[in-house]
């Protein structure tokens, strides 16, 4: 049995702690029973219990008349997602605190973000922008990029967040399957002591749309802050609210349709019951917009009245200390990091995180990618002194939440996600769809929750087969999960990823948390490549460290490494060394780019990826 590396001190004193106590409840795992039994009880609950305020009440809490796939929630409900963020909160209170790379910093109080909201919702509304018209949001992480979210939703309109990052062409793609009649952007930002111009490219694009005829760029075409406020549009629960993509491994990028109600209220309750966020605290998560972290962040933090720190640049620019710095001089104390950038962020030692002063951090946050041991440690125990939980969520940009997660009133094993997320029925399936502990299988989920998404946009047939389609009435992920004999949770990868050697399937995640244990290798990534006589090959790629060359006695020691920890038939067939690896810009390995790079197969939808020159170091890799 594996002992827990994290006890909870004060569960009482938690927001999840208190919504027990405030219902009778004595044990989180009959919190957790109930919420899934009882979903329409659970729901209504939080609402009461997070003051999620809908102007016009709702009569019913869930309706699956059309069936599980498009359940509804909060029915003849109506709020709006800017009323529940902004406006409801004390003007003075503090609502974020923003950094650049070069320094500079502003602070904006709900007042603050609220004018510029409202001036944002009022130019909309006098070019003709209302209700359930797409505009894209193309911005970096900077206050304006949430007056933007906000301002849309205020009108009714629908927000199109989109990769800080994107090139003209994914951007078109994305505006012209939506219909935009609008996009937001900015001018310029930094990003490793570069001037990034996102204006030119969002110039670029809009040329090529015909339905957009508004771009507001900061700063040059930010309106004025409104003087009066702007009278919010209250709509339907189920009316709307953003349009999420994510890219396909083929065809065009899938938007996922989220809506005022649903979204609203199920991210605010992960803020307050998975990450304890309250009025009290400054969120911080390492993300960008066009990632479904980014609208998750501004939810759980508004939504439950705190702070929300943003910052433009990258963690380690222009000194290895950069995100330490913005932590403590912000008083960051929830953070949010990928298990990705951990391990590029190790190399540069602990004196960085150390010479700072984070005694506000009372949660740690991560999600993106699985945890191997070493790196989680580290987050443990440098970045977190030993004393904060690790929040290790997963969901995903259709979920809309998070099917997985820890909460701060139960001990937490070193890279566990705990269990289900509250009112999640999620399980793991054999391939015959039975139940299955102890043994790695599909991730599903058999029951609907508020936060999922309304479908594919313009595409349901596309939605149903993508998630409906393998069993009945069950939601099929694409990850790998295992329960272990204590009940604790783990992924193992994404299962379009498996590689099937001589029959028998290998994670990736699993090949690549044993390299990274190696002290010569930083980063790694397994693919399978189709070999006549297994079916497939397992080759794996290593980035390794500064001074290191990949000679005949460590590539075979690496091969040594796999095959005496995973069983000698999946030694390694080949192993080369690359300077990186193609990764998005939300720090995910690209691995069907990697394999498709080897193998010269369509690599699919690429819009996503931060660097197309890592793709020719994979063809280049020895």
């Amino acid at each position: 049995m594996t002992e827990p590396a994290w006890f909870p001190t004060e569960p009482a004193a938690t927001n999840v702690g208190r919504f027990m106590a405030a219902h009778g409840i004595a044990r989180f795992d009959e919190l957790g029973r109930r919420s899934i039994e009882e979903p329409e009880w659970f729901w209504d609950a939080v609402v009461k219990f997070l003051a999620i305020d809908f102007p016009t009440p709702y009569r019913r809490v869930l309706d699956v008349s059309d069936g599980i796939p498009w359940a509804r929630w909060f029915i003849g409900g109506e709020t709006n997602f800017g009323h529940l963020a902004v406006d409801r909160h004390p003007p003075e209170r503090t609502a974020i605190v923003w950094e650049g790379e070069d320094g500079e910093a502003r602070t904006w109080t709900y007042g603050e973000l609220r004018a510029q909201a409202d001036g944002l919702a009022s130019l909309l509304v006098e070019r003709g922008i209302g209700a359930g018209d797409a505009v894209g949001v193309f911005m970096p992480m900077m206050p304006e990029s949430v007056a933007a979210l906000v301002g849309i939703a205020k009108v009714g309109a629908v927000f199109l967040p989109l990769f800080s990052g994107y090139g003209v062409e994914a951007i078109v793609t994305r505006l012209n399957d939506a219909g935009a009649k609008a996009l937001i952007t900015a001018s310029s930002f930094r990003r490793r002591g570069q001037t990034i111009a996102m204006g030119r490219t969002a110039r670029a694009a809009v040329d090529r749309v015909q339905t957009v005829d508004l771009v507001v760029e900061v700063p040059s075409a930010w309106p004025a802050p409104a003087a009066s406020r702007f009278p919010t549009r209250m709509v339907d629960s189920e009316h709307m609210l953003f349009i999420a993509y994510t890219s396909g491994t083929t065809g065009r990028p899938k938007g996922a349709v989220h809506v005022h109600g649903g979204w609203t209220v199920k991210v605010a309750e992960e803020g307050a019951f998975q990450t304890d966020v309250g009025p009290d605290d400054t969120l911080f998560w390492v993300t960008d917009m066009g990632w479904i972290m980014g609208p998750w962040e501004v939810t759980a933090a508004l939504v439950n009245g705190a702070t929300l720190a943003l910052y433009e640049g990258v963690p380690d620019y222009p000194a290895p200390d950069r995100l330490w710095a913005f932590i403590e001089r912000h008083g960051v104390t929830v953070l949010g990091i990928s298990p990705t950038l951990v391990r590029a962020l190790m190399p540069n030692g602990d004196d960085p995180v150390r010479a700072h002063d984070l005694s506000r951090l009372r949660v740690l946050g991560s999600t993106g990618e699985p945890w191997n041991e070493g790196p989680w440690r580290w987050y443990f125990d440098v970045v977190g002194d030993s004393r904060c939980p690790v929040i290790n969520i997963s969901g995903g940009t259709e979920v809309g939440a998070c099917f997985l997660s820890p909460h701060p009133v139960e001990p937490i094993k070193a890279m566990s996600l705990g269990g289900p997320s509250l009112g999640m029925a999620v399980d793991v399936f054999d391939e015959d769809g039975k139940s299955l502990r102890g043994a790695v299988g599909e991730l599903v989920c058999t029951r609907p929750w508020p936060g999922m998404t309304r479908g594919l946009y313009k595409d349901p047939q596309r939605y149903l087969d993508t998630y409906w389609s393998r069993w009945p009435d069950v939601w099929v992920h694409g990850d790998w999960a295992s329960v272990d004999n204590d009940g604790d949770w783990f992924l193992h990868g994404r299962s379009d990823d498996t590689i099937k050697v001589a029959g028998k399937r290998l994670g990736p995640a699993e090949v690549e948390s044993v390299l990274v244990t190696h002290p010569d290798v930083v980063e790694a990534a397994a693919i399978g490549v189709p070999d006549e006589i297994k079916g497939e090959a397992l080759w794996v790629f290593v980035v390794l460290r500064p001074g290191v060359t990949l000679d005949d006695d460590l590539r075979a020691s690496l091969t040594h490494l796999v095959g005496s920890r995973l069983g000698s038939s999946f030694r390694p067939s080949a192993v080369r060394a690359t300077t990186a690896l193609p990764k998005t810009r939300n720090a995910k390995v690209l691995r069907r780019a990697i394999r498709a790079a080897v193998i010269g197969a369509d690599p699919g939808d690429l819009s996503s990826l931060e660097d197309e020159s890592t793709l020719d170091a994979v063809r280049m890799a020895q």
